[in-house]
């Protein structure tokens, strides 16, 4: 079988292009959603939600950013559907465009002592368009790297973007720490939260010059110019989303297990840990912020080599290593954090997130390769979407309400571990990927589901 192998092209659709302008934008997408996940441990409890329990205060302002994960399934229908039309790059630079003028809004929003229950509404309003915003983000970016790049190094080339969800955290936790370490508590609840909000304005305006730079994905050229030519014959194409929950609802059900562990082990080593730290432990807000800070540097650079790790023996085996030791390390991992010592919960911290990186690094190539191009976007952002709101979007509320309940981390680790646990099973059962070719057709119509016989020829695991 004659094999196209996606060409790494010059200009404004070099790899190396794509890759910059991919984790560009969703370093500052991820900076932006972070963002708000810091503050709800740091400042909006106090702000927005003020009540006589500093945990309850929190609790609330982490259901607003739970309620951002609620409509990230519909920017994924949404986007997913026109990224299959019309392409991916336009809805990327609209995706941007729409959590970077959320963001800045919040920087100028009133607080609960100004405007009353005003406040907390405006504030959540703004969070579900961030949350629909990513909803279409994380599937073109991932995609447009992945259709542009070959099959060989997909692994690592479509890695990269998956970088900026580390490096938007790391520019998020390094801006606020700069401030909590330059500011009083006082000045920094007065006006100082507002800085690291009005700076996506400018990061926005530097994210759009660089993504408007590159080409659009040959692999979807391609695919659009086959579906003119078979609407010139009569035949007549059902809409992204409807076709991958006829055909591909298993890879959909997959990409959900995938990310269930990988999403909950994350929003609890960076968003959970602010309040573990501080309002358990009793430590300051600056230590928690700077463990969290060094360890999304190691994350930040080691994605790409687990990325890479998984073009040389699969998909599969590197995700497992990540959510089998993730298992085993939500109990080390509370242990260490009560040390109250900073080197060992720096320590703990990155540890944890390198087995994320393991989960997260093989993630984006192995969610592409499950669909074929005319639903890719829909399939991968409707499994990565749906997984944020039974997995990531309660992972912070319930673990706050374990530990309030509990007053102990064992019903945390129980929680970190049992996720852990779906991911590895998941992966153990799924079909290999590695080497597919993303020109080829899994889902023919009329056709039952089968593996890809260029996976297969490649030397996939076919189980």
């Amino acid at each position: 079988m004659h094999r196209t192998q996606a060409p790494e092209t010059a200009g404004s659709g070099s790899i190396g292009r794509i890759v910059g302008a991919s984790l560009i934008g969703t370093t500052i997408e991820w900076y932006d959603f972070f963002l708000y996940g810091t503050a709800a441990a740091l400042v909006f409890n106090k702000l927005f939600f003020p009540t006589s329990d500093p945990l309850t205060g929190t609790l609330i302002a982490f259901v607003t950013y739970a309620i951002g994960f609620l409509a990230r399934p519909l920017g994924g229908v949404v986007f997913g559907h026109f990224g299959d039309k019309v392409g991916r790059k336009k809805l990327l630079v609209l995706s941007l465009m729409m959590m970077g003028g959320a963001t800045f809004a919040m920087g100028l929003l009133p607080t609960h002592a100004s405007i009353g229950v005003g406040a907390p509404v405006l504030l959540t309003v703004l969070r579900l368009v961030q949350g629909f915003a990513l909803g279409g983000e994380w599937g073109g970016a991932v995609l447009i790297v992945s259709e542009h790049g070959g099959d060989k190094h997909r692994g690592f080339w479509a890695s990269w973007p998956q970088c900026g969800a580390p490096g938007g955290n790391l520019l998020a936790t390094g801006v606020l720490a700069l401030l909590a370490a330059v500011q009083s508590d006082a000045a920094f609840l007065a006006w100082g939260w507002r800085i690291p909000f009005l700076l996506s304005g400018v990061l926005v305006v530097v994210g759009l010059w660089i993504r408007l730079s590159v080409s659009e994905s040959p692999v979807f050229l391609a695919a659009q110019a086959r579906a003119r030519t078979e609407a010139a014959r009569g035949v007549k194409e059902k809409a992204p989303v409807v076709e991958v929950f006829r055909r591909g609802w298993r890879e959909v059900l997959t990409a959900i297990g995938t990310r269930f562990g990988e999403n909950i082990s994350y929003y609890i080593l960076t968003s959970f840990l602010l309040v573990y730290v501080t309002d358990h432990l009793g430590l300051s807000k600056s230590t928690a912020l700077n463990a969290v800070l060094i360890g999304s540097a190691v994350h930040f650079v080691t994605i790409p080599a687990w990325g890479a790790l998984s073009d040389r023996i699969g998909r599969r085996p590197v995700t497992l290593i990540g959510s089998a030791g993730m298992a085993v390390w939500a109990f080390g991992f509370f242990a260490l954090l009560d040390s109250k010592s900073f080197v060992v919960i720096t320590a703990a911290v990155t540890a944890g997130l390198l087995l994320h990186g393991a989960m997260y690094g093989p993630q984006a190539a192995f969610i592409s390769e499950m669909f074929d191009t005319k639903v890719r976007y829909s399939g991968a952002s409707m499994g990565s979407q749906l997984a944020s709101i039974v997995a990531g979007a309660l992972a912070p509320v319930i673990a706050v309400e374990l530990l309030k309940d509990h007053h102990s981390s064992v019903p945390v680790s129980l929680y970190l571990c049992a996720a852990a646990v779906v991911t590895t099973v998941t992966v153990a059962v799924a079909r290999e990927t590695r080497g597919r070719d993303l020109t080829a057709t899994v889902h023919a119509p009329g056709a039952p589901h089968r593996p890809d016989p260029v996976s297969t020829a490649a030397g996939s695991d076919p189980a």
